[in-house]
């Protein structure tokens, strides 16, 4: 038997049998995020705290083979922190926690698409319609209101040029929320 798994961005929240109250993980979360907690650091936790993250949903499956396609969101396509690795060997530890399987013999994974490809895909079509495209980058990785300040910076000083052109940046900002703060990434970067 074979079981077919698409694992993509939003996995981690949208995949889940957790091993604590789903009230508490909800908390969790919301905490992680508004502390600025990049995607690996909460993946990591999030695999702690899971019946089918970090490998464990593959150790579910046995002794089914498991062929996982991958849609990857985060920077470098970590295989074990992309939807926090259901199928996946994690390579993080916590020796204080129950501990995520180190290996796995019944899965075969294959990436479909990532961050760096989705930029170079967008850079093909922009081409295609005519703009001067530069891909700045396919690892942002930091305050969304940096970033925003950031293409800011580079719309204004290229603004005035009269050319058609296109700057394309990809991968994962977080948000620093103060006290009771709401908002997101594509708030702070807007």
């Amino acid at each position: 038997d074979t079981v077919v798994l698409l694992v993509s961005g939003g996995g981690s929240a949208l995949f889940e049998r957790p091993l604590i109250p789903a009230e508490e993980l909800a908390q969790l979360t919301s905490a992680l995020l508004a502390c600025g907690a990049d995607i690996v650091e909460m993946n990591t936790v999030r695999k702690r705290l899971s019946a089918v993250k970090g490998g464990r949903f593959a150790q579910l499956c046995a002794p089914a083979q498991v062929y996982s396609i991958v849609l990857s969101d985060i920077l470098g396509d970590p295989l074990d922190m992309i939807a926090s690795g259901p199928a996946y060997p994690d390579r993080s530890t916590c020796a204080q926690a129950r501990e995520t399987p180190k290996e796995l013999d019944n899965v075969e994974t294959v990436i479909t698409g990532s961050v760096r490809e989705l930029c170079s895909a967008a850079a093909a079509v922009c081409q295609r319609l005519g703009y001067e495209t530069h891909i700045l980058t396919d690892q942002l990785c930091c305050q969304a209101r940096e970033a925003g300040s950031f293409l800011a910076s580079i719309a204004r000083t290229h603004g005035q040029e009269g050319r058609s052109l296109a700057f394309l940046a990809g991968g994962e900002t977080v948000v620093l929320l103060p006290g009771k703060g709401l908002g997101g990434r594509n708030q702070e970067l807007a």
